[in-house]
C-alpha cells in the first residue's frame, strides 16, 4: 500500500471492522449534522442493507455543515454505475462503493492534474472516499485478482453538476457567481446552481445555460458531481477549501474551491426595468449591516457625509432594507437628512437605483457588492475587513492607525451570534475603533477623488 499524506480514508466493510486512515468525525446519516465531513463509515451500513444486489439511494437535503453553514448532503449511495457492481460519484469529493467480491479490491485514487497518487488500499467491500471535497480532477482505478476492473477520470463535459451556494447572502452570492459561470464555461457541463430564491431573478436572464434553483427544488440523486461554496472558518485541514478564504478574499475563495481562474470579474444582471428612477443627480447610501463591527461607528460620520453631499447638489437616497437595525440596547438609524427608500423592495429595484447613481457610499455589505455589480463607483467604509477581502475599488476607506482587519485574522473566530463582536477590544474603550476613528473628513477626501464628483455649493440668499 502506498499513501501520499492522509488524504483519503478507506473503510473495510466485510467483517464489520473499519480502518480509518484519516482521523475524522463519524457523522450520522441524518438530514442535519454539524460534522465537517461525512465519514466513510456512514456508507458501510448502506452497503450492507443492499447486500441482495439491489441499490437504492435516499435524496438528502441541504444540511448544516462546517461552521453551521448549509451544504448539500450527498445521496446515501453514489449515483454512477460502474462494472461489477461498483458505484461511484463526485458528490462529496470522490466516492467509490465496492460490493463483496471473490477477493479483495485494490483501489487507487489519483489527482490527474498533478499525477500524484493520493491513496491506494485493499478492501474486501465498502467505500473509499476522499477527504477533499472541493474540485480535484480525480482519477479512479479499481483492480481485482491482479486485473484492472474499472478506471474513470473525472470529466464534467455534458454531465449534470450541482454548485451549492449558501442561501440568504447577497454579497457572497454576487461575489461567487462569476466563478460559477466560469466553471460552467470551462467544463461545458449541465450546471445547476442553488441559491436564495430572491436572488434568482437577478441572474436568470443573464445566464440562460445555468439552471438556478432553491435548495428544496433539487434532487441530489441526479448529479454526477457537487461542489459546496462557503466560508469555512475552522477548516484547518483544508477539507472544503484548498486555501483559507481569509487569505485569498471572500469572493475569490469560490475560484479556488472550483479550480478556476481567480481573476476578479463582475456578474451580469438583466433588469426588468433599467430606466432612470429620478431626473436629479443622486447618490445612494447604505448604512445598515448584520453585525455592529460592519457599521461605520463614528458618531457623527453619516450626518456629516449626508450634509456634505447635499451641499454638493446631490439627493441622498438611503436604500437599506431596514431604516432601523440593531440588537439589545444598540440600535442604528437611517442618517438624518437622507431620503428614506428603505423597506422590503425587490433587489432588482435597488439595482436600478444603483445603476443610475453618481456613486454609492456604504459598508462591507451586500449592497456594496450590488453597486459594484452595476458598475457604479463604490466608496466602501470598512475597518474590520482588509481591502483584499472585497472587490477592488479605488475608493476603499480604512484607517491603518487603528486596530483593523480582524475578520481576516486566522487567529480569531467570527461569532455570527454576537452582534457586538469585537474580538480584540470587546468591552473596552477601544471597541469598534476600526471604524469609529474613520473620520468624515477621510470619507469626504475619498469622495472628492471620484472623477464625476463636483462640489457645487448651494447659493445662499
Amino acid at each position: 500500500m502506498s499513501q501520499t499524506g492522509t488524504q483519503v480514508r478507506a473503510v473495510v466493510g466485510s467483517a464489520g471492522a473499519t480502518t480509518q486512515v484519516e482521523e475524522a468525525d463519524a457523522a450520522a446519516q441524518t438530514p442535519i449534522t454539524t460534522a465537517p465531513t461525512h465519514s466513510a463509515a456512514d456508507f458501510v451500513d448502506t452497503a450492507a442493507s443492499t447486500a441482495d444486489g439491489s441499490v437504492t439511494s435516499v435524496a438528502t437535503p441541504a444540511r448544516s455543515g462546517q461552521d453551521g453553514q448549509a451544504i448539500q448532503s450527498p445521496p446515501s449511495i453514489p449515483t454512477q454505475e460502474g462494472p461489477a457492481g461498483i458505484r461511484f460519484d463526485f458528490n462529496d469529493g470522490c466516492r467509490v462503493m465496492l460490493p463483496q467480491g471473490d477477493g479483495d479490491w485494490r483501489v487507487l485514487l489519483r489527482d490527474s492534474a498533478t499525477a500524484n497518487p493520493l491513496f491506494e488500499t485493499q478492501i474486501s467491500a465498502g467505500v473509499v472516499a476522499s477527504s477533499k471535497k472541493y474540485y480535484v480532477p480525480f482519477e479512479i482505478e479499481v483492480w481485482s485478482q491482479g486485473k484492472e476492473v474499472f478506471r474513470h477520470r473525472l470529466d464534467l463535459t455534458n454531465r449534470d453538476v450541482l454548485v451549492h451556494l449558501p442561501v440568504g447572502t447577497l454579497g457572497d452570492t454576487l461575489g461567487w457567481f462569476p466563478y460559477v459561470a466560469k466553471f460552467e464555461r470551462q467544463h461545458r457541463c449541465r450546471l445547476t446552481c442553488v441559491m436564495a430564491e430572491p436572488l434568482i431573478p437577478l441572474f436568470r436572464d443573464a445566464y440562460p445555460s445555468i439552471t438556478l434553483a432553491t435548495p428544496d427544488a433539487v434532487d441530489a440523486n441526479n448529479f454526477y458531481a457537487t461542489y459546496n461554496i462557503g466560508l469555512f472558518f475552522t477548516d484547518d485541514a483544508n477539507v472544503r477549501q484548498p486555501c483559507d478564504f481569509r487569505l485569498v478574499g471572500l469572493h475569490r475563495t469560490a475560484a479556488y474551491i472550483l479550480g478556476v481562474d481567480p481573476q476578479e470579474e463582475r456578474p451580469e444582471i438583466v433588469l426588468p426595468d433599467s430606466s432612470r428612477p429620478i431626473p436629479e443627480k443622486y447618490v445612494c447610501i447604505a448604512t445598515q449591516s448584520t453585525t455592529q463591527c460592519k457599521f461605520w461607528n463614528n458618531p457623527s460620520g453619516w450626518r456629516e457625509i449626508v450634509q456634505f453631499l447635499q451641499q454638493a447638489g446631490y439627493r441622498v437616497i438611503c436604500i437599506d432594507q431596514k431604516a432601523t437595525h440593531g440588537s439589545g440596547v444598540v440600535w442604528n438609524h437611517i442618517p438624518y437628512g437622507s431620503e428614506d427608500f428603505t423597506g422590503e423592495r425587490p433587489l432588482a429595484e435597488r439595482a436600478r437605483w444603483l445603476k443610475h447613481a453618481s456613486f454609492f457610499v456604504g459598508l462591507s455589505s451586500g449592497l456594496s457588492w450590488l453597486a459594484w455589480t452595476m458598475r457604479t463607483p463604490v466608496v466602501m467604509i470598512s475597518g474590520f475587513t482588509h481591502p483584499t477581502n472585497e472587490f477592488d475599488t479605488p475608493y476603499r476607506v480604512i484607517n491603518y492607525h487603528t486596530c483593523n482587519s480582524c475578520w481576516n485574522d486566522v487567529r480569531v473566530q467570527f461569532d455570527h451570534h454576537d452582534f457586538l463582536w469585537c474580538p480584540r477590544h470587546a468591552n473596552t474603550p477601544r471597541q469598534f475603533e476600526c471604524t469609529r476613528l474613520i473620520t468624515a473628513e477621510q470619507v469626504m477626501n475619498t469622495i472628492r477623488r471620484i472623477p464625476t464628483f463636483a462640489e457645487q455649493p448651494q447659493a445662499t440668499a
